[in-house]
C-alpha cells in the first residue's frame, strides 16, 4: 500500500492511520484488557516520576481508548483539563463515549495526527504511553508537541526499549520470520516504523533534540506483564499484534497454511513464561523525560 490518497489524507502517515483506524483497532480490542492492563503499569509508572500536578492542562499523545487520557483528569483534578488525541478516528470514538459514560467532564478528545497537527492550544505537560513510535517523521511531530507547551512545559513518554530486552516481542517475530517471509507486496496497510523505533536511547534524544526539547532523559522501566490467561490466549496475541502479527497480517491468505505450524513453534518458543496465574513475560521500556525550550 502506497501514500496515496485517502480519507486517511495522503501524507507520510497516512499509511499507518489506515492500519491503526482499521485491522489494527479491531485486533486492540480483542486484546484490550490485556494490552493496556501490560502497559498501564509501564504508564503509571510514568505518572510518578513526572506526576500531573493539580490545575495543569495536560496533552495525551496518541491516548488510543483514552484510559490514560481519563486517568490524567483524574490527577489534575475538577480545576484541570486532560485533552487525548489520537490519529484514528475510531480509538477517539470509544475514548469520548467511554469518559462520557464515567462522567469525566474534563477529558476530551480530539482526532489529530500530531505529525501535521498545530495546536492553537498550550499545555503545561505532554505525556504519551505509546503513542510517539509510529510517526513516519519524528522530529516534526514531536516539534509540533514541543510548540503546543508551555515554555517549560514537561514531556514524559513511554516507549519500549530494545527488542532483546523485550524477548516475548522478539522471540516471536523471529519464530514467525522463520517460517512465514514477510512478503515484499502486500495489500494491508503498514503500522509505520514500528514498535521499536524509539528503542535507541542516541536516536530518541536526537529525535527530541532536534524538535527543540533541552534535558532529554531516560529511565528504564523493568515491569512483567502478563501476555496471556494462559497459552492459547498468549499465542492468540502475538499472532494478531506486534511484530510477528504484522507480518503474519500483511502476508494474508498466502500464509494461512502455515498457520498451525507457526502456532505450534509459538507454543514452545512462549512455554517458558507460563506460569500458574497466566503467561508472564519481561518487558522493558523506557521513560523518556524533556522540557519544552524557552
Amino acid at each position: 500500500m502506497s501514500t496515496v490518497e485517502t480519507r486517511w489524507g495522503s501524507g507520510a502517515n497516512a499509511e499507518a492511520i489506515a492500519a491503526w483506524d482499521g485491522p489494527l483497532y479491531d485486533r486492540f480490542v480483542r486484546f484490550r484488557e490485556i494490552v493496556t492492563t501490560g502497559l498501564g503499569a509501564h504508564g503509571e509508572a510514568a505518572l510518578e516520576l513526572v506526576p500531573p500536578r493539580t490545575g495543569q492542562r495536560v496533552l495525551d499523545v496518541g491516548c488510543g481508548f483514552g484510559d490514560t487520557t481519563q486517568r490524567i483528569a483524574e490527577l489534575v483534578g475538577p480545576t484541570g483539563e486532560a485533552m487525548g488525541v489520537d490519529a484514528a478516528a475510531r480509538f477517539i470514538e470509544t475514548a469520548r463515549a467511554e469518559a462520557a459514560e464515567a462522567g469525566v467532564a474534563n477529558a476530551r478528545f480530539e482526532v489529530a495526527d500530531v505529525q501535521t497537527t498545530s495546536f492553537d492550544e498550550r499545555f503545561d505537560l505532554a505525556f504519551s504511553r505509546m503513542g510517539t513510535m509510529f510517526f513516519a517523521n519524528p522530529v516534526p511531530a514531536m516539534r509540533n508537541v514541543r510548540q503546543a507547551l508551555v515554555p517549560g512545559g514537561r514531556l514524559v513518554m513511554v516507549v519500549w526499549r530494545r527488542r532483546i530486552d523485550n524477548e516475548w516481542l522478539y522471540r516471536a517475530q523471529e519464530i514467525v520470520e522463520g517460517i512465514v517471509p514477510r512478503p515484499d507486496e502486500y495489500e494491508e496497510p503498514t503500522c509505520g516504523p514500528g514498535p521499536f523505533s524509539m528503542a535507541d536511547a542516541d536516536t530518541t534524544s536526537a529525535i527530541l533534540l532536534g524538535a527543540g526539547f533541552a534535558d532529554v532523559s531516560l529511565r528504564r522501566c523493568d515491569i512483567p506483564i502478563v501476555i496471556g490467561r494462559d497459552l492459547d490466549e498468549a499465542v492468540d496475541l502475538v499472532m494478531a499484534m506486534g511484530p510477528a502479527g504484522e507480518i503474519l497480517r500483511l502476508a494474508g491468505d498466502r500464509a494461512a497454511h502455515l498457520h498451525g505450524q507457526v502456532d505450534a513453534a509459538l507454543r514452545e518458543g512462549l512455554a517458558e513464561f507460563a506460569g500458574p496465574d497466566g503467561v508472564r513475560a519481561p518487558a522493558s521500556t523506557w521513560i523518556v523525560t524533556a522540557v519544552a525550550a524557552g
